[in-house]
């Protein structure tokens, strides 16, 4: 039985979306999902530098992939995932047990005010979890208060939007000419967290110190082929087709098939990418 959340008012909207559609369709797709970021994986979880007893605490976990990685790096200690979907822990808890990893834990949460044990987690990680806070600092020092002195938070965000060639060449073409409105400036999303400045004031105001930041770029992969990529695609963002008249949807569409032909190699439809490994302590 899973139970509701408590949830801060000023991530309602992320919790309707997150416990809605949009988590019900990342649960349905976990390894597609999964799969898209996977070569950033290696140098995320060397930077997590998970040890054979800690206990980790996942933040945004999603399907869990990185708790269940985590909990095998620490066969001695714990990992808790967190998350607002039910329907995506779900598929973590189920693949959890699948995988005979009794030191996983999932729990529904709003890490922003979730009543964690204090200092009681050795590492906190978060792979592309983080940026959907609508109150970062009250969301980063809630984490800190949950681990031990000394303890690490290690984040995964995206750089900004100008070096994510896959969410420009989507957007783009879906947006079929209209103007998209651009969000407003730190509001949570994709890239609330992609300006390293205001990453360092976030984590220094959550009360963590020795910020670091290392860039990295990969591929991210879509699809088997333009055709299987193009499903995938629509399925996580045909809402932006809602508002179109059948004119401008069908150029949407075609604008859409064109970038993901363009794109597709021999091992799959992949774009340019570019993400911050985030590395800081609680002192």
């Amino acid at each position: 039985m899973v139970s509701i959340p408590r949830v801060d008012p000023s991530n309602a909207e992320q919790a309707r979306a997150w416990d809605g559609q949009e988590g019900a369709y990342w649960a349905e797709h976990a390894d597609r999902f999964d799969r898209a970021v996977r070569a950033y994986r290696p140098d995320f979880l060397a930077a997590a530098d998970v040890s054979a007893a800690d206990h980790v605490l996942d933040v945004g976990c999603g399907t869990g992939e990185i708790t269940r990685d985590a909990a095998r790096m620490a066969p001695g200690g714990r990992a808790l995932g967190v998350d607002l979907s039910a329907a995506m822990l779900r598929v973590a808890r189920e693949r959890a047990a699948a995988e005979g990893l009794h030191n996983a834990d999932f729990v529904r949460a709003d890490a922003q005010v979730h009543p964690f044990p204090a200092a009681a987690f050795d590492v906190a990680v978060s792979r592309s979890g983080t940026m959907f806070f609508a109150d970062p600092v009250a969301a980063f020092r809630n984490i800190g208060g949950a681990l031990r002195p000394a303890g690490r938070f290690v984040q995964s965000v995206w750089q900004p939007l100008s070096r994510n060639e896959w969410f420009l060449s989507f957007t783009r073409a879906l947006a079929a000419g209209r103007p998209l409105p651009a969000p407003a400036p730190g509001s949570p999303g994709p890239f609330a967290l992609s300006d390293p400045d205001r990453i360092r004031t976030v984590l220094g105001a959550a009360g963590f110190t020795e910020v670091r930041l290392e860039a990295h770029e990969e591929p991210m992969w879509f699809g088997e082929d333009a055709d299987d990529a193009e499903r995938f695609t629509l399925g996580m963002l045909g809402w932006m087709l809602e508002d179109l008249d059948a004119e401008d949807r069908r150029r949407a569409v075609d604008g859409l098939r064109a970038t993901l032909a363009a794109h597709a190699t021999d091992d799959g439809v992949l774009y340019a990418s570019a993400a911050w490994t985030v590395r800081a302590v609680r002192p």
